[in-house]
């Protein structure tokens, strides 16, 4: 099992609502390796809900490339992205149950979400129990989802997603209203997922705390890429259009309409602003 890696150019997505144009994610650029932790971090409304939900191909681009792996799903038909969904990609919208049949065992969600992989894949599914096992839920196949705790909720919403084995995952908020514990033991699953099975991450989430442990942090801000965080620093990120979103704490000293002059000396690049008046 290999991960799948994930590239946007200038992607823009457009929402209608009252007879006014919204502009979600206003040219996105954003390139993810193959077996990459990320997290999409940003306040409500920011446009990262809607930047995974574009990678989940659940609405499509208003302009600009998706490509997972090699395909690029801005293209492919509606069939074909369902086919997708079911076999290469693995999707958890925000609040647990919504992913799963309440009703149903933690063992039939999961082979429910593997019939199309089995059907394309024959004899390369892997069985409910390991993946249960992977996810620190060994034993949980035969409860009913409704009578799971919440964190072992979202780790069987989890499990659902990773029947079909796929290379990339794509969860939205998973620790959200869960206590540490719980939330701690979520994060330990994705982690397995990803060293495991080689599988490429992506999580939206509020929590700056949990991007950090993600790994690789990526801020979006106003519908762009704002900012990255790695290896504990943060690193403005220059668009494909040139432009760079200086942090928010700057823009009480410059606001919109400052005037810097750009400057570039001994390999560093220097904004200094215009303090004539």
């Amino acid at each position: 099992m290999t991960g799948l890696a994930v590239v946007c150019r200038r992607v823009v997505h457009i929402y209608r609502v009252d007879g006014n144009d919204v502009v979600a994610l206003a040219g996105v650029d954003l390139d993810i390796a193959a077996g990459e932790m990320v997290a999409l971090v940003g306040p409500s409304g920011s446009g990262k809900s809607t930047l995974i939900g574009l990678l989940a191909g659940l609405m499509r681009a208003s302009a600009g490339q998706v490509r997972i792996g090699t395909v690029d799903i801005s293209r492919v038909s509606d069939g074909e992205m369902a086919r997708l969904r079911g076999t290469e990609l693995g999707v958890v919208l925000q609040g647990a149950r919504r992913n799963l049949l309440p009703y149903a065992t933690v063992r039939s969600n999961i082979w429910l979400a593997q019939r199309r992989a089995a059907k394309v894949r024959p004899g390369d599914v892997e069985s409910p129990e390991r993946i249960l096992a992977l996810l620190g839920l060994t034993g949980a196949g035969h409860q009913r989802v409704e009578d799971l705790a919440p964190g072992a909720a979202q780790r069987a919403a989890l499990a659902v997603a990773m029947a079909a084995s796929p290379g990339l995952l794509l969860v939205d908020e998973p620790t959200s209203q869960l206590d540490r514990a719980a939330r701690d033991e979520v994060l330990a699953a994705l982690a397995a997922i990803n060293a495991e099975r080689g599988t490429t991450v992506v999580a939206v989430t509020h929590d700056p705390e949990v991007g950090a442990k993600l790994g690789r942090v990526v801020t979006i801000r106003d519908g762009r890429v704002g900012a990255e965080g790695r290896n504990g620093r943060e690193f403005a990120v220059i668009a494909g259009d040139g432009t760079v979103q200086l942090p928010p704490e700057l823009l009480d000293s410059y606001p919109p309409g400052t005037l810097l002059a750009v400057e570039h000396l001994n390999g560093k690049v220097m904004l200094v602003a215009d303090r004539e008046d």
